[in-house]
């Protein structure tokens, strides 16, 4: 092996950066951006690099694109081109001008159905091709778990394959032909059969004159994606440049237009699952099954289905085979029959014993959606402990993969290491991210990376198989090629790129693996008190500063790190349910996502770009979150940028003046209960459009809003006097409880406690009544806590932490007593509920009551249907009848994050009603919406789905929603009027009826 290469340098020095970005914007009519929060979002890609540019472009079109790439030419500036930015090796950062194409050059082109052929721009996105050539029965072949956030020229710049690539072939296989520029400003079209290679001078000597080690040393087996692929230029293969350019990650070319193959849509895929008593036995019985044609050959590590349970629940798996590893084995057919008959012959002639055998359908999309989201899910091992891409995308020919994971094995064993394994085993490619520690030093990755090059070569692999080498792995090539194929890869690269301003550091002098390695540059940020003299007193008595952050170490800057990048913020999942990013769904901007918001804190626990936790470049990325903590249960990796956010603040505003609206809505049951001596009065006043639009802008609130309603008669000061009443006509209940319509309090119903939030209390008081009604119908024996407990919900959105823990410290104490003697906890607001079960844990880690509170809490739905809290029959109970009921549902964000919608869900469809389920926020998201600055965003976030379906519902259709602010959304963007589930169910008790 030679030793280690050091790219050269490329930092533009300063002044010569000023005259790069004035050439740029004299010739882009796109953004040319250079401002430190952009450098930052476009810092790292989905890799361990951290490679901060000077520069990113968004250019408008390909013409912008040409003349970019000459201005910075003309500067010898390096430069980047970047899609999606989910390269997981380094491939889509550099120090110079970073180029998106995901902002616009996105168009596809065209679309041929008689020649199944598509013509794009690099800019697309995968899955939208595939949305575009689905009604022609057609599709692009080549997969990638990313394809619903990757663009085609990220694929092709790293020959990308996903599952499909076993039936269909990587992205190379299904590239007719590329339009593009080289790094000497040459733009010309590759394709297929020109041995003298025209538009390449020089070319075609270099091939006639090196054919040996073409033939011997490249393309020995189909997933050989590290260097350069050479193979294709050979006579015998068509002499296809087009073919030889994809996977070259940018080094030599930058793609303008592609014209790309598509294949059938197959029929009736069915899922077969295979199970096995470890990885290595299930790599060892692929080669048998691959005469069979499968469509897909995956594998799973068991621990990674065991992540999806921990974090969201059983439902969220389907019943699996025994094993401690799957295979995951697509197939199809003309017919759903003929599909089964080659289902049933791959688990004949398996060496497996257990199987079993799912339909297109909902059970096998739930195994599909944990295997896309490997990379996030293999983020952490089983132990908690942050694992790293780097060795994660290895390859072997199929036969010699079960040896070689064994071997794998033993060498993470030696370095006392661990990581979850999946991959595309019919293609002998496996995804390992490994837990090596990388938090102040990168000797073991350097060791690793060594010692693990050396190990697939004896196998005749490849470092890649098809995520490219990057910065990760293009040291280590030496490893895997001769002296002679090292320097012809130079020399190629030199025909394109004289000047090595294209993706430098890549592939040809590559930079070492271990510089410029991003988690071993950041600083911590601890949770715990310790020394910490600014600690309030609150802290003090639970411990910590801020959030606690358990699941990190107690340290922010862990929290942070672990967004690895792999954009799935980025995608539109709503047809899938999912709810995140509803900012970056309305913007599309790198800055409203949950990963350019990771970025950017990165950075600022870094220091060296972003000026801290406090510059201005961290709270201007914060600024457009909603706090929906969609992405803490829609993130692979398990990113909470709400509770992120929330710390920030908390950190930024101690002890120093907030912001005016931190106060007015931060404060908001403060005021509620101020309102509550005079609601009437104020209700009246705010009424009046001035006064009501003083309000607002002296609150920090935009005035096209209005102000909500409070109730003249709060829920406690109702209950109170029903109380009162129910005492004076039926003797003395028990404290708390009630008598309620004309049953007898029974000491045998089962207890539970309606706790009422400060906005069911002040603003929506109809609905704890309901709930109260609907409980003693289920034959409850309700109790309502004489004292207000507030659960601090506007202090955590604005980051008043030391607010907050006062309050949920008293809300202990009275709702402490319950939970621990196992009474469950009914709450009706879902983000006050969520509260409950998620941050009061966070906030008091170390309190016993906490524990049992959050275990205690049920929303309505959850209670009437779980096996452990349902009510019986035997009391005459029945759930009311809505089967003439047609709703539209909207989820509050809290809910879908925190506790999940299907029991409302179960509820809603066994109850009979007809249900349109909306995914997404609703844009007010509590604060966000009512706040300055945001009224836009907040609109275009309802345009995402609540509004469409408000406007598409036929009349009669009900809008169902719990969350208060959901509901407010609706009446002041629509003019529509919502329920709550409770509400709902007490209008259909059948003594009503």
């Amino acid at each position: 092996m030679t030793a280690p290469q050091t790219a050269p340098e490329t930092t533009v020095p300063r002044a010569a950066a000023e005259l790069l970005e004035q050439r740029l914007r004299e010739v882009v009519e796109g953004v040319v951006d250079g401002s430190t929060r952009r450098r930052a979002e476009y810092s790292s890609d989905a890799s361990n690099y951290r490679v901060v540019p000077e520069l990113v472009v968004f250019p408008t079109d390909v013409g912008d694109v040409v003349r970019a790439l000459g201005a910075a030419r003309r500067s010898q500036a390096p430069v980047t081109a970047r899609g999606g930015g989910t390269s997981v090796a380094g491939n889509a950062v550099g120090p110079g001008v970073v180029i998106d194409f995901s902002r616009h050059v996105n168009r596809i082109l065209d679309v041929d159905g008689e020649a199944r052929t598509a013509r794009i721009e690099p800019g697309v996105i995968m899955s939208d091709l595939q949305k575009a050539a689905a009604p022609l029965g057609l599709r692009f072949g080549p997969d990638p778990s990313t394809q619903n956030r990757a663009t085609l020229g990220g694929m092709i710049g790293n020959n990308a394959c996903g599952p499909h690539a076993v039936a269909y072939g990587r992205t190379a296989d299904n590239v007719v032909e590329l339009e593009v520029v080289d790094g000497s400003g040459r733009r010309f079209s590759a394709g297929r059969g020109d041995p003298a290679f025209a538009a390449v001078p020089g070319l075609a000597e270099l091939v006639r004159d090196n054919l040996a080690i073409i033939r011997t040393e490249f393309g020995r087996f189909s997933r050989q994606v590290s260097g350069y692929s050479l193979e294709h230029l050979l006579p015998e293969n068509g002499s296809d440049l087009a073919k030889a350019l994809v996977g070259t990650e940018g080094t030599l070319v930058t793609v303008l237009e592609a014209t790309v193959r598509l294949v059938p849509v197959p029929s009736e895929p069915t899922l077969v699952i295979l199970g096995y008593p470890d990885m290595p036995s299930a790599a060892d019985d692929v080669p048998g099954l691959l005469d069979l044609k499968p469509l897909a050959v995956e594998g799973m590590d068991a621990r990674l289905v065991d992540v999806v349970r921990r974090a969201q629940g059983a439902d969220a798996v389907p019943p699996l085979p025994a094993g401690a590893g799957w295979l995951m084995i697509e197939v199809g057919g003309a017919t759903a029959d003929e599909a089964l008959v080659t289902a049933q012959a791959i688990v004949a002639a398996s060496q497996s014993d257990a199987s079993m055998i799912l339909p297109a359908g909902p059970e096998a999309t739930k195994m599909w959606r944990i295997r896309a989201d490997g990379a996030g899910l293999a983020g952490r091992t089983p132990s908690g402990e942050q694992a790293w891409p780097g060795w994660e995308d290895s390859a072997v020919p199929p036969e010699r993969l079960g040896a070689y994971l064994r071997d794998l094995d033993a060498q993470m064993a030696r370095f006392g290491v661990d990581g979850l394994a999946y991959g595309h085993f019919g293609d002998g490619c496996v995804h390992l991210r490994i837990d090596l520690p990388m938090t102040e030093s990168t000797a073991v990755l350097r060791a690793f990376m060594t010692e693990a090059a050396a190990l697939v070569a004896r196998y005749g692999g490849s470092m890649s198989g098809e995520h490219g080498d990057g910065r990760a792995r293009s040291e280590l090539l030496p490893v895997m090629y001769s002296p002679e194929a090292i320097a012809l890869m130079a020399r190629f690269k030199a025909l394109f790129d004289p000047l090595d301003l294209m993706n430098p550091g890549v592939i040809v002098r590559p930079a070492s693996l271990d510089v410029d390695v991003r988690r071993p540059q950041a600083h911590p940020v601890l949770s715990a008190v310790g020394g910490d003299r600014h600690a309030s007193l609150i802290s003090r008595r639970a411990g910590y500063t801020g959030f606690s952050f358990g699941h990190d170490h107690g340290d922010l800057t862990e929290a942070v790190h672990r967004c690895v990048g792999v954009g799935k913020c980025r995608s539109d999942s709503s047809a899938a349910g999912g709810f995140m990013c509803p900012s970056y769904q309305a913007t599309k901007d790198e800055k409203d996502v949950t990963r350019g918001r990771s970025r950017v804190l990165q950075e600022a626990v870094n220091g060296t770009l972003v000026g801290g936790l406090r510059a201005p470049e961290v709270l201007e990325s914060l600024d457009l979150c909603l706090s929906c903590k969609a992405c803490s249960s829609d993130c692979p990796a398990g990113v909470d940028m709400a509770q992120y956010k929330s710390e920030v603040l908390y950190r930024t505003y101690r002890g120093r003046l907030r912001p005016i609206d931190h106060y007015a809505l931060g404060w908001l049951p403060r005021w509620a209960r101020l309102v509550g001596v005079a609601p009437k009065l104020v209700n009246a006043a705010l009424a009046v459009r001035p006064i009501a639009k003083l309000t607002l802008w002296a609150g920090g609130m935009d005035t096209r809003r209005t102000m909500p309603k409070f109730a003249e008669t709060p829920f406690r000061v109702w209950w109170r006097r029903s109380e009162r009443r129910a005492r004076a006509s039926a003797g003395s209940p028990a404290s708390g409880s009630r008598q309620a319509g004309s049953r007898a309090v029974v000491r045998e119903r089962p207890r539970v406690v309606l706790w009422t939030d400060s906005f069911s209390d002040s603003i929506s008081p109809t609905v704890p009544q309901a709930a109260l009604e609907v409980l003693d119908a289920a034959g409850y024996d309700v109790v309502v806590p004489r004292e207000q407990a507030c659960c601090g919900l506007t202090w955590i959105s604005t980051g008043q932490l030391d607010g907050a823990r006062r309050r949920l410290e008293h809300l202990l104490t009275v709702l402490g007593p319950y939970a621990v003697n196992g009474i469950p906890i009914v709450g009706l607001e879902p983000s006050c509920t969520a509260v409950l079960r998620s941050d009061l844990v966070d906030l008091f880690p170390d309190d016993p009551r906490a524990l049992a509170v959050s275990r205690a809490t049920r929303t309505l739905a959850e209670l009437l249907t779980s096996v452990d809290t349902a009510p019986g029959l035997g009391d005459g109970w029945r759930m009311p009848d809505l089967s003439d009921v047609t709703a539209v549902v909207q989820p509050h964000c809290h809910q879908h994050a925190v506790m999940g919608f299907g029991a409302d869900e179960r509820l809603l469809r066994d109850a009979g009603a007809t249900i349109e389920t909306l995914a997404g926020c609703c844009g007010l998201a509590g604060n966000f919406g009512m706040q300055k600055g945001h009224y836009e965003v907040s609109v275009a976030v309802a345009e995402n789905a609540l509004l469409p379906a408000l406007r598409a519902a036929a009349p009669g259709t009900v809008y169902l929603a719990d969350g208060f602010s959901c509901r407010t959304q609706a009446d002041q963007l629509a003019g529509v009027k919502g329920v709550a589930l409770a509400e709902l169910l007490a209008e259909r008790l059948p003594r009503r009826q």
